[in-house]
């Protein structure tokens, strides 16, 4: 049920079809509409291939850490010159139309968000395989799209922490000013390695705010009182942090 999310999207309409294909001629569709009718209608593009650019390179890079220079320089490298004045209205264009959500750092130790650098999530995975022709599914920033969303409908404000030289995925605040630090992985069962990073900068924070480890396994382990849990069972019993 889980890859059939992230493969099918979460539009209405899809759980009429069976076949997936159908699926994503469907959501193709709606994805197309929301660009032509909704956003080209509503404001005014001079540039379409540059914008189309920026739309596609943050929507295929959505979870990675991005920013305004770094995104330049990248256009610029495929010949495409553009104003970081345009790219900031660009994307600003894609937040307001509810596609792309805004991430921004927060810096531990500083206790202070960190300007230029943001993750950009998309408010359905449908935005991304549509413009994508393989079902390959890269499961970090996937489940770090379902964790932030999830998160999000809790009522949480989100941020990307880093701490040094370690970035922890999320740094949550309720409405009480209570926090919560969350790493999401899709296991850390099968190595030493990659349950030694998830759980590294989690050791590192110095309060006594809840620790979580979101993965997919079904075999939990306790570590230095940082909670293990199935990020499914969690959202499904519409947990709290």
């Amino acid at each position: 049920e889980l890859n059939n999310y992230i493969l099918e999207g979460g539009f209405p309409r899809t759980i009429q079809f069976d076949d997936l294909q159908v699926k994503r001629t469907y959501t193709e569709s709606v994805v197309r509409e929301i660009f032509e009718k909704d956003i080209r209608k509503r404001v005014k593009i001079r540039n379409r291939e540059a914008f189309e650019s920026v739309e596609h390179f943050i929507i295929k890079n959505f979870g990675a850490t991005t920013s305004i220079s770094g995104l330049q320089e990248s256009l610029e490298k495929n010949g495409m010159k553009i104003s970081r004045a345009t790219l900031s209205n660009y994307i600003k264009i894609l937040v307001d139309a509810k596609i792309l959500y805004e991430c921004s750092r927060f810096d531990m130790k500083s206790k202070k968000s960190l300007s230029g650098e943001k993750k950009y999530y998309v408010s359905d995975l449908s935005f991304y395989f549509s413009l994508n022709t393989d079902n390959k599914i890269n499961y970090g920033p996937v489940l770090e799209n379902i964790v932030y969303f999830y998160a999000k409908s809790q009522g949480y404000s989100i941020s990307v922490g880093r701490i040094g030289k370690l970035e922890c995925d999320f740094i949550l605040r309720d409405h009480k000013m209570n926090y919560a630090y969350v790493q999401v992985a899709y296991t850390i069962a099968l190595s030493k390695i990659t349950e030694d990073r998830e759980y590294k900068s989690l050791e590192s924070i110095r309060d006594n705010y809840p620790k979580y480890v979101m993965t997919t396994d079904y075999l939990l382990q306790n570590r230095n009182g940082i909670k293990h849990v199935n990020l499914i069972d969690f959202i499904i019993s519409n947990s709290k942090f």
